[in-house]
C-alpha cells in the first residue's frame, strides 16, 4: 500500500501516524524535514520523478509500506495521477490536505469556486499568461522558471491593471500572502517557497457560480447578430462569415488570438467570449474606442492596439491563431507577418477577389496548408403585403491556412 499524505494547511496529526510503520518515505526535502521518521525507514528526496517511482515499485512489489508526502491536496494537479497510472488507484490510500488554491483564497476572504486554475509547473508559461489575460480570477500553480516574477513580467506588458496575490509557504510558520502589481512581482526574487499566485481583474465582476466551478459556462450562442455590436455604417464582419471564421480559428482557454484590422472588434469579442486571450489591432482612433466599448458591453477583456499592421504587430506576444479582416494593398505583407508568428492558423476575410491569390501565396509560402471558400448568403427580408423575399449579402472570400502539426513545435520561439 502507498499512503499519500498532503502536507501543509489542514493536516491532521493522526494522518502522520502512518509514518511510524513506513519503510520508504518519499517527498520534497522540506516535507521530509518537517516529519519524524522511524530509524529504519529509507528516505528518498523527490527530484527527478522516474528514479523515485522505480524505488517505490521495488517496495510495492515486496508488499512493504510506502508513504509519499506532497503539498496540499495531492490529487489536485499532484502526484496522485502519476501514482495511480503506475501502480493502480486500488493501491493508494490518499489523505489530502487543503489545496494551495483554497488556502490562498481563504487568506484573502474570497471564494474559489469561480476561479480558473491553471498549472505552470513543468509547462509552458504562456498558457497561464493567456488564461490570466482572459479571465477575471485565475489561480496559477507555479514552478521553476514559471513563478510570480515571470508571470508578472508577462502580464505587465498588456495587463498592468491586474492584481497578483502571491502566497508563499502556506501552512507553515513562514507563510506570506502579498498583493502586488505585475510590475512589482516582476521586480522581486520570490525564492522557491511560492505556493500559488492568484491573478485578479478587479474591474470585472465575477458572475455567480450556480453549478459548474472553474471556467464560466460557454456562451449559449456565438456568431452573434451584428446588432449586438456597435459598428460604423455596417462595417462589421457579418455573422455568417464570423461563424465560419470562429470555426477555423478554434479559440479556447489558453490561446492567444490576434484580430488584425479589427474594425468593430466583433471577431475579437467573440474569441474572448469563448475563453481566449485576444489582442485587437485597429488603426482608426474611433475604431479603437468602439472595440473597447464592445468588449465592455460583453464583459470580456480585449487588449486593443492602435496602429497599422504589419508594423503594429511587432510588440505583441506570439499568437495561436490570427484573423485578418482588413489590410488593403498591404494585405500580403500583413498575412506574411501573421503567418510567420502564428502557431496554428491564420484566417483571412476578403471582399475583393483580386487579393485572394496574393494572400494564398503568403500563407503557402509560410508553410501553411491552405483552403478557402466563397461565402454567399441571402437573408430573409420582409416585403409589403406580408410576404418575404431573400436579400443577398455581399459575398466574402474566406481563406485559411493551417500549420501542419509536425511543424508547430518550436514555432514563434
Amino acid at each position: 500500500m502507498i499512503t499519500v499524505i498532503g502536507m501543509g494547511t489542514g493536516r491532521s496529526p493522526e494522518d502522520l501516524d502512518v509514518l511510524a510503520g513506513a519503510e520508504l518515505v518519499v517527498g520534497g526535502r522540506r516535507h521530509l524535514d518537517a516529519v519524524r521518521l522511524s530509524d529504519g525507514a529509507e528516505r528518498v528526496v523527490l527530484g527527478s520523478l522516474a528514479p523515485a517511482l522505480d524505488t517505490v515499485e521495488e517496495y510495492v512489489a515486496k508488499d512493504r509500506p510506502v508513504v509519499v508526502l506532497a503539498s496540499g491536496d495531492p490529487g489536485f494537479f499532484g502526484i496522485v495521477r502519476v501514482l495511480a497510472e503506475r501502480f493502480g488507484p486500488e493501491r493508494l490510500d490518499v489523505r489530502p490536505g487543503v489545496s494551495s488554491v483554497a488556502a490562498a483564497c481563504a487568506r484573502i476572504g474570497v471564494p474559489w469556486d469561480d476561479a480558473v486554475v491553471v498549472s505552470a509547473h513543468g509547462r509552458d508559461l504562456r498558457t497561464a499568461v493567456n488564461v490570466c489575460r482572459a479571465h477575471p480570477k485565475v489561480a496559477v500553480l507555479t514552478g521553476p522558471g514559471a513563478g510570480a516574477a515571470e508571470l508578472g513580467a508577462a502580464l505587465e506588458r498588456h495587463c498592468p491593471g491586474r492584481v497578483l496575490v502571491v502566497a508563499s509557504a502556506l501552512g507553515s510558520g513562514a507563510e506570506r500572502v502579498e498583493r502586488v502589481t505585475p510590475g512589482e512581482a516582476a521586480a522581486r526574487d520570490w525564492g522557491t517557497a511560492v505556493s500559488v499566485v492568484l491573478c485578479l481583474d478587479e474591474s470585472r465582476a465575477v458572475g455567480l457560480v450556480r453549478a459548474i466551478a472553474g471556467l464560466p459556462d460557454r456562451p449559449v450562442g456565438w456568431a452573434l447578430d451584428e446588432g449586438e455590436f456597435a459598428h460604423r455604417d455596417s462595417m462589421i464582419t457579418k455573422f455568417e462569415v464570423r461563424a465560419l471564421a470562429l470555426a477555423r480559428l478554434g479559440p479556447h482557454p489558453g490561446d492567444l488570438v490576434w484580430d488584425v484590422g479589427a474594425g468593430s472588434g466583433s471577431v475579437a469579442v467573440e474569441c474572448a467570449r469563448l475563453g481566449a486571450a485576444v489582442s485587437a489591432v485597429e488603426k482608426a482612433p474611433d475604431g479603437v474606442e468602439r472595440i473597447r466599448a464592445n468588449a465592455a458591453a460583453h464583459g470580456v477583456d480585449v487588449h486593443v492596439v492602435q496602429g497599422a499592421a504589419p508594423d503594429a504587430l511587432s510588440g505583441l506576444d506570439d499568437p495561436d491563431a490570427v484573423f485578418v479582416g482588413g489590410g488593403g494593398r498591404e494585405l500580403p505583407a500583413i498575412v506574411t507577418a501573421c503567418a510567420r508568428r502564428a502557431r496554428r492558423t491564420v484566417v483571412v476575410a476578403m471582399a475583393a477577389l483580386d487579393r485572394v491569390p496574393a494572400a494564398r501565396e503568403a500563407l503557402m509560402g509560410a508553410g501553411f496548408d491552405c483552403d478557402g471558400v466563397l461565402v454567399q448568403s441571402s437573408r430573409l427580408a420582409p416585403l409589403p403585403g406580408d410576404v418575404t423575399r431573400l436579400a443577398a449579402a455581399n459575398p466574402v472570400f474566406l481563406l485559411w491556412g493551417t500549420r501542419p502539426q509536425a511543424c508547430r513545435e518550436g514555432v514563434a520561439q
